[in-house]
């Protein structure tokens, strides 16, 4: 049935193909439901990598794609397609030949936390890499120790991980596996943590005493230890020393020996991801240099992160993922350390519920939006059908009232933002918003481009 399965999802795929559509999971989809062990059962390469975690997942796995590719590796990714079974499915059609034989050296796998359990014991990962664990969407992902176990439960036995050490739900994670650990030293451009609303790690997991931290970088991102049992943050093998937010260059420690490696954006949260992206080269068998080399070629996906001039101003334009108060906290924080004055446009209300027209709203007030208060925020302009709870969010957390512009639509959003009275533009665009955020970035850019030539 295995063959058979195969044999239609590649016919699947070919007629999708023929139609102009990407078909990212229907393939697999359908090959899992004539042979429910087909992930199991067909061929893969000779190793596979499986990447994971609440955010950065699909910045990681395009970075380390990218670069075994750049290496001369023949690598097989999902990077187009589905994270959940039927996508990993689909991926794994796209990598075996109709014979069966597999046509990659390695696999690159984007996979959903929640799906651990469907992927993960029939997949058999080499090696599995968890960027982070934090609280996600209420509905989706339940709170981050839920989501900890729920993995643990999916990680066939004996099966290495590659682990944050900075984060120590993480690292909770199938106790009885091997791990490897990277961490991220303090920076002199840390500022003292803030005080966020979301804080998932306070009591020891030995003891239940109160953890003290020896340093703190956002949310439960740090290093801790406890004073009543000894417990404390694990020792990292791979660790980022030291990151210039200038140059884009980071020196990661590896066993003494350091390497200089590009920073893919100046938030800590892509040093995170470039940080990461060297660990596992290095583990899937690349020499530390030759990894180093490799990710000198890559760059950061487009979608999530651009940054350009129009008219005299800066205009970025950063994903921050709907429903996640942590992702959203993140890129607040970046606006929050952004100097001038700055405009802020919100395009978070999820598209989903939006359809159905209803909508948790209550990760409004998980969200650090405290953050856009501060006196180098002169208009935030939240857009969309939500607009008026993100308002009321806003003026709970201190943004002035006429700061704030709601806007319906792209149209309105565009006719305020007002060029005269900021240095530089944010875009902040939820994940499945992305066509209408393109199309919101190039009005704003035409915007600007014509105020700046008068």
């Amino acid at each position: 049935m295995t063959f058979i399965a195969l044999f239609i999802g590649k016919a699947v795929t070919f007629l999708l193909r023929l139609l102009g559509r990407k078909g990212t999971y229907l393939s697999g989809k359908i090959a899992l439901k004539l042979c429910p062990k087909f992930i199991a059962r067909v061929s893969k390469p000779a190793k596979i990598l499986a990447v994971t975690g609440t955010n950065g997942k699909t910045t990681v796995t395009n970075l380390i794609s990218d670069a075994l590719d750049a290496a001369g590796r023949k690598v097989l990714s999902n990077r187009y397609g589905s994270n959940i079974a039927a996508g990993v499915a689909s991926a794994l059609i796209e990598g075996s030949t109709l014979f069966g034989k597999p046509k990659y050296d390695v696999a690159v796998l984007e996979c959903d936390e929640r799906s651990a359990r469907l992927i993960f014991p029939g997949l058999k990962p080499d090696l599995i890499l968890i960027t982070n664990i934090f609280r996600d969407s209420m509905r989706r992902n339940a709170h981050p120790e839920y989501i900890a176990d729920f993995l643990t439960s999916g990680i066939p036995e004996g099966t290495e991980l590659l682990l944050n050490a900075d984060d120590l739900i993480s690292c909770s994670v199938a106790p009885e596996c091997p791990r490897t650990y990277f961490s991220f030293d303090p920076q002199p451009f840390d500022h003292e943590a803030w005080d966020n609303i979301v804080m998932d790690v306070r009591l020891c997991p030995e003891c239940g005493a109160q953890l003290e931290w020896d340093f703190r970088r956002y949310n439960h991102i740090g290093r801790a230890h406890c004073p009543k049992c000894g417990f404390a943050s694990p020792e990292a093998q791979f660790r980022l020393v030291s990151a210039d937010p200038e140059t884009l260059r980071g020196v990661v420690d590896l066993a003494g020996e350091r390497y200089s490696i590009p920073l893919h954006g100046v938030a800590a949260y892509n040093m995170y991801n470039s940080l990461t992206a060297m660990a596992a080269l290095v583990k899937l068998g690349l020499a530390p240099a030759e990894a180093a080399a490799a990710l000198e070629k890559v760059t950061i996906v487009g979608s999530r992160f651009t940054d350009e001039t129009h008219g005299g101003k800066e205009l970025t334009m950063i994903m921050a993922k709907g429903l996640n108060a942590v992702a959203c906290s993140r890129s607040f924080d970046f606006v929050n350390a952004a100097d001038g004055r700055n405009t802020v446009v919100l395009m978070l209300d999820d598209v989903f519920d939006q359809k159905e027209s209803s909508e948790n709203i209550a990760w409004l007030y998980d969200a650090d939006f405290e953050l856009l208060a501060g006196d180098n925020v002169a208009r935030v302009i939240p857009v969309g059908v939500r607009r008026f709870d993100s308002r009321l969010r806003l003026l709970l957390a201190g943004v002035e009232e006429e700061k704030i512009k709601p806007a319906e639509g792209l149209g309105e959003a565009v006719a305020a933002v007002e060029p005269g009275e900021c240095d530089r533009v944010f875009l902040l665009y939820e994940l499945y918003r992305e066509a209408d955020a393109r199309r919101l970035y190039a009005m704003l850019a035409e915007k600007l481009d014509k105020e700046g030539a008068k």
